[in-house]
This record gives structure tokens, sequence and C-alpha cells, in this order.
């Protein structure tokens, strides 16, 4: 990946879906982009026409960080919220920026806290430096 793109918040309560917000969509495979699975994602600006988003997963890449690290995956914590209806805690994957058409968002999840959002965002100019 180049350089960082903008990151904003800017969530907006109009159904259509907005950085800042999660959502679900469909998120190709890392081995195999033409197969795809609906997840959720965190939406940190755009690049029209595209929606710019991170991947989000309930399993704890805390315990495994350092071997995640040697094979150039990093996470950051994003806590809980409505896009998982068991209530787990989420994590954010800093090293996998997607481009996504915002016809294939499903549906929306919730906003993300945005103390929160300005973690990831500095987590993300951390890793790939300012944008």
């Amino acid at each position: 990946m180049g350089p960082l793109p903008r990151i904003t918040y800017s969530p907006n309560a109009d159904g259509r879906p907005d950085p800042g917000e999660v959502v679900w969509a469909p998120v190709p495979y890392q081995e195999d982009s033409s197969r795809s699975k609906d997840r959720p994602v965190l939406l940190i600006g755009r690049a029209d026409p595209w929606l710019l988003a991170l991947p989000l997963t309930s399993q704890d890449h805390d315990r495994d960080a350092a071997q995640e690290a040697s094979e150039g995956r990093y996470w950051i914590d994003v806590g809980s919220g409505a896009w998982d209806h068991r209530g787990r805690a989420s994590e954010a994957a800093l090293h996998r920026i997607l481009r996504l058409d915002p016809h294939t968002i499903r549906r929306e999840g919730a906003v993300l806290d945005r103390e929160v959002f300005e973690q990831v965002r500095a987590a993300l100019e951390q890793h790939y430096g300012p944008g």
C-alpha cells in the first residue's frame, strides 16, 4: 500500500454508509480475492467512487501480536458495538485497507465512538506514516 489515504470521521444518520460507521460488506479473502465473505468493516474514508474500510474481527490477536507482526499483520482494539449481535469486542486490521463499492454495503451496524476512531487514525498514521 502506498501513502495513507485521507482518514475522515463523518457519520450521518441518513441510511447511507459513511466514514466512522461500522457496516457489513463482502470482504475478499486474502488468499483468494475472487471469493468473499460478508463481514463487519470500519469505514475510514473515501476515494471516489470507493469507500475505504478496515475489516473487523472478534478474534483476539493480543496474545499472538508478535507472531502477527512478524507476518505483517497489525490490529487495534475497537471495543464492542451493535455490529456484533453477541456483544463481542472487535479488532480492526490496520494492515488491510479495503476499497469497497458503496452499493455492496449490506447493512449498517453502528457509529464508532469518535475517540476510538481517532485512536484508529493514530495507529494507521503510525503504521503507514501521515497521509
